[in-house]
């Protein structure tokens, strides 16, 4: 517990005074916010904030995470787990930053091209199944709360492709209003503390003459789960620091930098846990986004004509007239109960199966 007070603290405290340095250095080199042609009006006036505030983010992140191991670094050491959730935030953190420097550098909204983002995330897709299968004991199967027993084999890799592009693409889609995504996220990464501490208490203990799980039924295989509860806390104290800065009227985004980051961490959470399926309901609302998104598409292209005003659905309510700062506050209330309900079953589960708390 002390570890994960040390991360979460730590990380909030960096991102919360270094965004400040941050929004000053982005200033002086003219790093600012592309907006798009065909949004709201009202953003226009958010054109030139600065932007790819998310190295603050991972920044603060890496630093509370490698803090958190110094007083204990021999009773707790580096796992393989917690620095592969952390290849997939850089990784993906240095996609997102390659599409933001684009943005600012050829002055449009438009970065990365579309193939070469999803090339970028396959390939670091690709490297996490495979050190996830040598190197960890996170299954190969479909989970939900535990592996459902459908073995995935080969497919393993795609499967791992799906989830991370899901998620990461997901929060991109949300990140379009002052602290939407960084506030969701936040919850999100809180409640993936509070799972990884769970199974941390609750690891199943291996028979060295049977080498099956003691009281199965009730554990969880996750035997690196303390690490990984430490790179949720970071992550969760640098979104909470960051959104002090982030929240409407925002005076820094995280940009793709940030947005990618996070949400590949948050598929890399659900993979490492083996809770590959309860990401759909814990993040909820950037399920919904993207949803928005395909109806917007199909209906274009199938009936010629727009489902919604616009599409993410954030930006439909704010062409209703909806107030921007009510459109985050009722999406962020939204996001909460996907978090809380996705809670609930996790525990659900676990009272289901015998458990105790």
């Amino acid at each position: 517990m002390t570890r994960l007070m040390i991360a979460a603290s730590l990380s909030l405290a960096l991102a919360l005074f270094g965004t400040p340095v941050a929004i000053r250095i982005l200033r002086a080199k003219g790093i600012g916010q592309r907006i798009r042609e065909d949004g709201p009006k009202a953003h226009v006036a958010k054109k030139g904030t600065p932007t790819m505030g998310g190295l603050v983010i991972i920044g603060a992140a890496l630093v509370a995470y490698g803090a958190a191991h110094i007083p204990h670094h021999k009773a707790a050491p580096f796992t393989a787990s917690g620095l592969l959730a952390l290849f997939i935030v850089v990784g993906l953190g240095a996609l997102g930053f390659i599409d933001d420097y684009i943005k600012v550098h050829k002055r449009r909204s438009l970065g990365l091209n579309k193939r070469w983002k999803i090339a970028g995330q396959a390939v670091l897709a690709v490297v996490f199944a495979l050190f996830a299968h040598h190197y960890t004991q996170a299954s190969t199967q479909v989970s939900f709360v535990r592996p459902l027993g459908i073995a995935l084999g080969p497919l393993f890799v795609l499967w791992v492709f799906a989830v991370i592009a899901a998620s990461s693409n997901g929060v991109n889609l949300a990140d379009g209003l002052d602290g939407l995504a960084c506030g969701s996220a936040a919850m999100v990464m809180g409640a993936y503390v509070v799972i990884t501490f769970w199974q941390f208490r609750h690891v199943c203990k291996i028979d060295g003459a049977t080498g099956k799980a003691v009281a199965a039924s009730v554990c969880y295989m996750t035997p690196h789960s303390l690490d990984l509860s430490i790179v949720a806390a970071s992550l969760l104290g640098a979104a909470a620091g960051f959104l002090w800065w982030n929240a409407a009227p925002a005076r820094i985004f995280m940009g793709d930098t940030g947005s990618l980051a996070l949400g590949g961490a948050m598929g890399a959470l659900a993979l490492l846990t083996n809770t590959d399926l309860l990401i759909i309901v814990i993040g909820g609302l950037y399920v919904i986004e993207v949803s928005s998104v395909i109806l917007q598409v199909v209906s274009f292209r199938v009936f010629g004509r727009r489902a919604l005003l616009m599409a993410p659905l954030h930006h439909h309510f704010e062409l209703l007239d909806w107030p921007e700062f009510t459109v985050i506050v009722r999406f962020w209330i939204l996001a909460g109960l996907f978090v809380a309900f996705g809670l609930g079953l996790f525990y659900a589960d676990f009272i289901a199966r015998g458990g105790v708390g």
